[in-house]
């Protein structure tokens, strides 16, 4: 008897040390089944581990069963009966016929006979974990097999907790991984919409959601939805709602992360809406820059059997969002230093073209006006007939600059015919107006370029030209565009004075205005230049 008891006090001891040495939660379960089976001669074995709720069981990992009667079961266990008992009671329990037992439900069709019963539970700091269920012993359990059940299920809460460190570690070192990957995405994208939708999307396979949506304050009090990622959420882009009286609203005024296990539950959450998605649970993340809420990004139901969002889930959720909301920040306030630049690029260029029509237009009318006096007060026909001579060439004159400025402004060629044709027309208006030689040259191919690479080309060239107006000197000038490799370069070279680029204004040339266009479809400007040896510009522009 004493070598027996001896025995299995060994196999225990064994199996403490198996089940410790496993580092995945899943086999240390399976070997904690497992190994209870052996030291008591059980047929049967079960761990259950119990939810969040603590009423019932959302594991069950089992030893005895093939995979031909776990089909035939059907759905595992849940809780109910004396599985429940132990649930609630987390003390140990021994039966010796659990058919007799009032508090048994019985089993499913097709489950083996069940009789003898041994369950005890697995404690972690204080709290039970999940239950060990043993069944259909010859001659039912004893006293000893359950201490050596209780002992087995002390040394199992060990290795189960260090399991559950060891995989959660493992878990945060991939997810914070991820995180940095999509933080370097996020800062590359700065088109507000695209990132919005990256956002979305990447949050969603982190948190492995159902849906996730990203709602923004507006003006007139309202949130609208910006970006959605998941099936069936199309339809949500761009639909608005009241803020004072929507969860999303509350999240963004109070500025903190909130988690609803059950929305049907929260009075915050509109039940019309929860219904028409099939919302149960929800995860309210703001988005945060300065302390200061500017959005709030909300994922549904995760993909779990009660769809509900861990502590795990919610401290990967606010690192993610800390840093979306700064690529975020960063988009919005790129946007607007673009929108302020092009709105003084529009301001420089409106009172350049007033000046020109003041100065050119306004003195030519004036002069016409002038000449239909001298048409009024002709005293013979000969002098009727000089002064409507001189109102012609007046009117010309006039039209020409009038045609010049709606060049300058959006040259009709270059959407009728393309870059190179507009191209033509300049040159030949710089070169009549200037008496500078030009020389074009295009190896562009047969095939248009995009209309956006088209307009900044021809911007880009005429600015150069009228920088060498207004600063070169020069007698001639020589364009070059070639297209081959995806990409296209131009070059604008002149024979005149140069300049020092160190110690040059680049805003009074303009090329701080001519580098941030050719940004604006990818490209790069350089420039070469030497006091007394001429200037070339030089573009470079990828094709899509």
């Amino acid at each position: 008897m004493a070598e027996a008891g001896g025995e299995r006090l060994r196999s225990l001891i064994e199996a403490g040390i198996g089940v410790s040495s496993e580092l995945t939660l899943d086999a240390v379960l399976q070997r904690i089944v497992e190994a209870a089976a052996d030291i008591t001669g059980a047929r049967y074995a079960a761990l259950g581990v119990i939810d969040r709720t603590r009423q019932r069981l959302e594991r069950f990992v089992t030893s005895g069963l093939s995979r031909e009667e776990h089909e035939r079961i059907g759905e595992l266990p849940r809780g109910r009966g004396i599985l429940g008992v132990l649930i609630h009671d987390a003390q140990a329990l021994r039966l010796d016929d659990l058919t007799q037992d009032p508090r048994s439900v019985g089993f499913p069709p097709n489950h083996p006979p069940m009789r003898s019963f041994l369950g005890v539970p697995i404690m972690l700091r204080g709290t039970a974990y999940g239950n060990l269920y043993l069944t259909e012993k010859d001659g039912g359990f004893s006293a000893e097999d359950q201490d050596l059940v209780t002992l087995l299920a002390a040394q199992a809460a060990v290795a189960v907790e260090n399991a559950r460190l060891y995989e959660s570690a493992t878990r945060w070192s991939r997810q914070l991984e991820s995180l940095n990957e999509i933080g370097f995405a996020l800062i590359g994208e700065l088109e507000l919409d695209k990132l919005l939708a990256l956002v979305a999307q990447s949050l969603r396979e982190l948190l492995a959601a159902r849906m996730v949506v990203i709602a923004l304050p507006t003006s007139d009090d309202r949130m609208r939805v910006e970006a959605a990622a998941g099936d069936g959420t199309e339809e949500l882009v761009g639909w608005s709602f009241p803020r004072p009286n929507s969860k999303a609203g509350r999240v963004l005024d109070r500025g903190r992360t909130e988690r609803v296990d059950s929305v049907i539950d929260d009075p915050e959450v509109d039940p019309i809406s929860a219904r028409r998605f099939g919302i149960r649970a929800g995860l309210y993340v703001p988005l945060l820059v300065r302390d200061h809420a500017i959005g709030v990004l909300a994922a549904h139901d995760k993909e779990s059997h009660d769809g509900r969002f861990g502590d795990d889930d919610v401290r990967l959720a606010e690192q993610f969002t800390a840093r979306a909301a700064i690529a975020v920040d960063l988009s919005e306030r790129v946007a607007r230093d673009s929108l302020r630049r092009v709105v003084a690029g529009q301001e420089l260029e409106r009172r350049r073209l007033a000046r020109e029509l003041h100065d050119e237009t306004g003195q030519a009318l004036t002069s016409i006006l002038l000449g239909l006096k001298g048409v009024e007060e002709a005293k013979d026909a000969e002098t009727l007939a000089e002064a409507a001579r001189n109102l012609r060439e007046l009117v010309v004159a006039t039209l020409q600059d009038v045609r010049r400025l709606a060049v300058e402004l959006r040259p009709k060629a270059l959407d009728d015919f393309g870059l190179v044709p507009a191209l033509e027309r300049l040159v030949e208006t710089f070169a009549e107006g200037t008496g500078i030689e030009v020389q074009l040259e295009a190896r562009l191919g047969e095939e248009r370029l995009p209309g956006e690479i088209e307009t900044t080309l021809y911007r880009l060239i005429q600015e150069a030209l009228t920088n060498v107006v207004k600063h070169a000197h020069a007698t001639t000038v020589s364009i070059l565009l070639v297209r081959r490799d995806g990409k296209v370069t131009g070059i604008v070279e002149d024979d005149g004075r140069g300049f020092d680029p160190a110690a040059a204004r680049a805003d009074g040339l303009g090329l701080v205005g001519m580098r941030e266009r050719a940004g604006l479809v990818a490209g790069r400007l350089t420039i070469e230049a030497a006091a007394g040896a001429g200037t070339t510009i030089a573009v470079e522009v990828p094709v899509p």
